[in-house]
Parts: C-alpha cells; sequence; structure tokens
C-alpha cells in the first residue's frame, strides 16, 4: 500500500509500523556482512543518512510537478527516518525535518506519534506505556515485529533513564551504561533481536526493582539517593555495612535540607562550603578516607539534584 493510499489515520500508523521493521531488519543485514565497529555504525546510519540527503534535493526541486508527484513517497520516508531517530538515545532530527514529514504525508497527531501507537498499529493490543508494566513487557515478547518491539524497548528505557537522572545520579548512571553496552552488542551482531529484547526486559525489571529498594530500606527516595552515592564502592559497604550508610544518607538529606541555599550550584564559596560539609558528615561516621574523594563528587553531585528539586517546590 503506497502512502498516499493510507486514509485512515491507523492504516497510516500501520504503514509506518512495517515500514520501520522492514528497514530496522534490513539495517542489521547490513552490518552482519562488515567486520569493522565503524562499518557496522555506518549500516546503522545508512538509511537515515540517505533521507537526509533526499530531503535536501527535494527542498531545492520541491517547486516543480516532479517533486509534486513523489511528494507522498518523500514524506513517508522522512516520517520512519524520524521515528528511528527518536528512538536512539542521542539521534537528533531538525523542527524543519518534523515539519516537512508532517505537511508530506501525515497529519500532526499521525506524525508526532509516539512509539506506543506504532506498536498498537503493528498489534499490540491497548500498550501501558509504562515501561515497568509487567503486562507491557510480556505482550511485547510476543510480538511477530520483534526489531519494532527491540526500538520501543529502548525508547522507552531511555526515557526511564532521563526521568531517574534527575532524582538519582547513581542508579541513572548505572542504568545508561548497561544499556549502552547491550546496544553495543547488539550493534556488533554478538547477540541477536530476539536475545536483545531479553536482555532490556531483564534490565526493565531490574529497574522496576530498584524502584521500590527505598521503601524496603526504610529510606525516602531523596535518602535513598545519597545512599547509592555513599554504596557506589563496594569496599565502602563492606567497611561500614549497609545500616551506617542508612544513617549516612539520612544525615547527609536533613543537613543540606537546612543548610545550603537554593543557588549554591552558582557560587564557588557556596560549593566549597558544601563540599566542607560532607567531608564533616562523612569524618563524623567514618567514612574510609581513602574512599571519601570520590564519595564527596557523588555526593555533591546528587546535592545538585535536591536542590534543583526544592528550587521548583
Amino acid at each position: 500500500m503506497r502512502p498516499s493510499h493510507c486514509h485512515k489515520p491507523f492504516e497510516r500508523l500501520r504503514a509506518l509500523a512495517d515500514g520501520i521493521d522492514w528497514i530496522l531488519r534490513w539495517q542489521q543485514a547490513e552490518a552482519a556482512k562488515v567486520d569493522s565497529q565503524e562499518a557496522k555504525k555506518q549500516a546503522h546510519r545508512r538509511y537515515q543518512d540517505a533521507v537526509l540527503e533526499l530531503s535536501k534535493a527535494y527542498a531545492l526541486a520541491s517547486a516543480s510537478d516532479d517533486a509534486a508527484e513523489i511528494r507522498d513517497e518523500v514524506g513517508f520516508f522522512q516520517a520512519v527516518r524520524a521515528a528511528l531517530v527518536k528512538t536512539t538515545a542521542t539521534g537528533k532530527i531538525s523542527d524543519r525535518a518534523k515539519s516537512l514529514a508532517v505537511e508530506q504525508l501525515l497529519n500532526q497527531a499521525v506524525a508526532n506519534a509516539e512509539i506506543v501507537d506504532i506498536l498498537k498499529a503493528a498489534g499490540l493490543d491497548s500498550p501501558d506505556i509504562s515501561v515497568l508494566s509487567d503486562q507491557f513487557l510480556a505482550d511485547i515478547q510476543k510480538m511477530e515485529k520483534k526489531n519494532l518491539a527491540l526500538e520501543a524497548l529502548k525508547k522507552l528505557l531511555n526515557g526511564e533513564i532521563k526521568s531517574r537522572s534527575k532524582s538519582n545520579v547513581v542508579e541513572a548512571k548505572t542504568f545508561s551504561r548497561r544499556l549502552e553496552e547491550a546496544v553495543a552488542r547488539y550493534h556488533a551482531n554478538a547477540i541477536s533481536t530476539v536475545e536483545m529484547i531479553q536482555e532490556l526486559i531483564a534490565l526493565a525489571k531490574e529497574m522496576q526493582a530498584a524502584s521500590a529498594r527505598g521503601e524496603e530500606m526504610g529510606l525516602t527516595p531523596e535518602e535513598i539517593a545519597f545512599y547509592d552515592a555513599l554504596a557506589g564502592n563496594d569496599n565502602a559497604v563492606e567497611a561500614m555495612g549497609s545500616e551506617q550508610l542508612r544513617v549516612i544518607a539520612h544525615e547527609l538529606v536533613e543537613q543540606m535540607r537546612g543548610s545550603v541555599t537554593v543557588d549554591w550550584q552558582h557560587k564557588a564559596s557556596a560549593r566549597a562550603k558544601m563540599r566542607i560539609l560532607v567531608k564533616r558528615i562523612l569524618k563524623r561516621f567514618g567514612y574510609p578516607p581513602d574512599l571519601e574523594q570520590e564519595a564527596v563528587q557523588t555526593v555533591l553531585a546528587q546535592a545538585e539534584l535536591l536542590l534543583q528539586e526544592i528550587a521548583v517546590k
């Protein structure tokens, strides 16, 4: 079915879903033909780069009759590219490119549809948009279009990690690194699409479990974030024990809420005072001196997030 023949929003989404799935399978097959990491990356970028060049050429000739005849096809390619770029961790697409896709193929609602809507068109009934939903993970595992399922998981995991980066520095970095490593193995053809989906589902369930840690340990979300900053080094946990680190985390939150000005992150003197405060607390509770420098840096980064939250409130 040609894009111009897809009149209903659902039909347009289904065509878009099929197009995305086909391109993803083609990229994976092309990457498997080469050996170097750079060549594999180029294989995964080839479609996006080609459509970008097509868009530039089309813009130059857009007023011609010939261009008008292929407007819908070009728009379809751009819409597929936009969806693919949106599911990557670092990909970007200009507002102009998004606008072209909207004007040339889909209406505003359909062209800017979230990946979850494309999943619905691909056969996933009433998908739960929460990556932490057990039902969603079970449903996506059963999808026939495995490449599309994989892209959806990547997008949702990236979104969840971005959300956590606003409240827990260590947790966000840990999950981000895990996701990047899994994507790198997949692009290197070290694991199959099905195996990659299994890894991402396992990672999603770990995120789900991490969300419940604070309650299990008797800590607030702010306290668990500082606990993670202190417990990032296994030696610290072994030397002090989990209970003592929980006490320090609670003290850090209490002291910072009562001692820090909202704009401290913009003042060198305020930062210096904050560093002294953190070191004093760590020393008072016997935090290992050889691990202190790294812990102070992480705690200060976490403190900045806490103060940003206070400023918003």
